[in-house]
């Protein structure tokens, strides 16, 4: 079956919630409150980027991610990027396929560089993928993610310049 990236409407968020809620309540990943409810994670998901997209096979939302200004004034020429797959799709990767994704519309958005502000370093296949995908690990912050398991870890400011 095949798959498909469409930008993300209302009527998607029953599709999204479950894989948002499955990974931020595991709390590995991301610096959300573990306990933020639906209302609130349709606005930092949905609402509040300029851009979200769903990745659908067949009838169903597998994975989904959202594009934004990292900063506002001298900085919105940098975007962020958040990106979730939902478990049963792992593997298939589609991370790749949504970075690779995220980095043309960014270019088409006028952006000129792309930043991942806080990247737990446990998250190994994500910095991994990051890296190879050519984002620099460019800032260290020490002991800045509360790890439910490992406690405190390091998260990494990764970026990477998107214009000639």
């Amino acid at each position: 079956m095949a798959m498909i990236i469409r930008e993300a409407t209302d009527a998607d968020w029953d599709g999204i919630w479950p894989i948002f809620q499955e990974i931020v309540s595991a709390g590995q990943t991301y610096a959300y409150d573990i306990h933020t409810n639906k209302q609130q994670a349709k606005q930092i998901w949905l609402n509040a980027p300029r851009k979200t997209f769903v990745v659908v096979e067949g009838e169903t939302i597998i994975a989904t991610y959202y594009l934004k200004t990292n900063q506002a004034g001298p900085g919105q020429h940098v975007c962020n990027c958040g990106y979730m797959v939902s478990a049963n799709a792992r593997g298939k990767g589609l991370a790749t396929t949504m970075c690779n994704h995220s980095q043309q519309l960014a270019k088409e958005l006028g952006y000129k560089a792309m930043q991942f502000n806080f990247v737990a370093s446990t998250n190994e296949g994500a910095v991994r993928l990051w890296s190879k995908l050519g984002f620099a690990t460019v800032g260290c912050l020490p002991k800045a993610f509360n790890h439910p398991e490992l406690g405190l870890v390091d998260a990494l400011v990764m970026y990477k310049w998107l214009s000639p």
